[in-house]
């Protein structure tokens, strides 16, 4: 394996992504950037090439087109219209999905079989017409699902306990976007339970902050791109590294037909397996009604 990534769509969040590849010690040993606007792609290519000499990583970068795929391991779907303020990722629908049908039909044909990853919004519906429209087996499409919600879910809980994020086990599920919710059932400290930790009236304000924290960035300053980034690199080198790492990413759920952020074992092949995990009945209302939020979605695009 050649270890080779491309990523399509080089605005904030593609060149966030790529940024952050480079600023950490990671797996790809080639990475491809193309855009619509191709001067755009070769300057961020050669922006990055001017970091390498001082970079964690040395990495072959540079700007090229969707026949650059074909010996890729990843493909980044980072193209499409971005969230403006008072828009919600289900708004960006109509716009994206147009987009995603040429743009994966001339990947596929490029001969590329590796694994897609998806990040455009919204990114569940997204990844289910990658998916569709790439014809490859589910485990080798995945969207970064609420991978990113869950990093914000961890922090907040993080500040409350005074302690490091990465000491805090928990997970942001269901769709990225309104009606994602906080796994509290399963959210734990040293396997101490944070509903015991936290009052259920901080549990409940740490829970609309992280659902909320995305519009509060774009009213702020237009776009979020760099949390995104660093969440992408990371699934990124969880799959070239064979890391086997439970990720909250978009994965397809065979009982209810829809992709959608869950905690799911990931690694070279794509996904390895969805954890079977039990939830509460509130818990289980809650994904009901995500779950069909989605499948609304999908309705309209199918």
């Amino acid at each position: 394996m050649s270890n080779k990534v491309m990523i399509v769509g080089t605005g904030n969040v593609g060149a966030s992504v790529a940024f952050s590849l480079i600023n950490q010690r990671t797996a790809v040993n080639e990475l491809v950037l193309t855009d619509i606007n191709a001067e755009d792609a070769e300057g961020e290519a050669m922006d990055l090439r001017d970091a390498l000499a001082v970079a964690p990583s040395f990495l072959k970068i540079s700007s090229g087109t969707y026949a650059d795929a074909k010996d890729c391991d990843i493909v980044v779907i980072a193209a499409g219209a971005a969230q403006k303020p008072g828009e919600t990722r289900m708004d960006l629908l109509k716009k994206n999905a147009a987009i995603i049908k040429s743009m994966v039909t001339e990947i596929v044909d490029s001969g590329f079989g590796g694994i897609f990853v998806v990040i455009s919004n919204p990114v569940d519906i997204l990844t289910y017409l990658t998916w569709k429209y790439s014809g490859f087996p589910s485990e080798r499409v995945i969207g970064t699902g609420t991978v990113l919600d869950s990093a914000r879910l961890r922090q907040k809980l993080a500040e409350s306990l005074n302690i490091s994020p990465k000491s805090v086990h928990a997970f942001q599920i269901g769709e990225h976007g309104d009606t994602e919710f906080s796994f509290w059932s399963l959210a734990n400290v040293g396997g101490q339970p944070v509903t015991t930790l936290l009052s259920a009236p901080k549990l409940i304000e740490i829970e609309n902050y992280v659902k909320n924290e995305a519009y509060e960035i774009i009213n702020k300053k237009g776009a979020t791109y760099y949390g995104i980034g660093v969440c992408t690199a990371h699934i990124i080198n969880c799959v070239l590294n064979n890391e086997r790492r439970v990720l909250s990413i978009s994965s397809y759920d065979d009982f209810t037909g829809v992709y959608n952020g869950f905690p799911t074992v990931l690694g070279r092949d794509g996904v390895i397996r969805r954890l079977n995990l039990k939830m509460t009945e509130q818990e289980g209302i809650k994904f009901q009604k995500s779950t069909n939020a989605l499948k609304k979605a999908l309705k309209n695009v199918l």
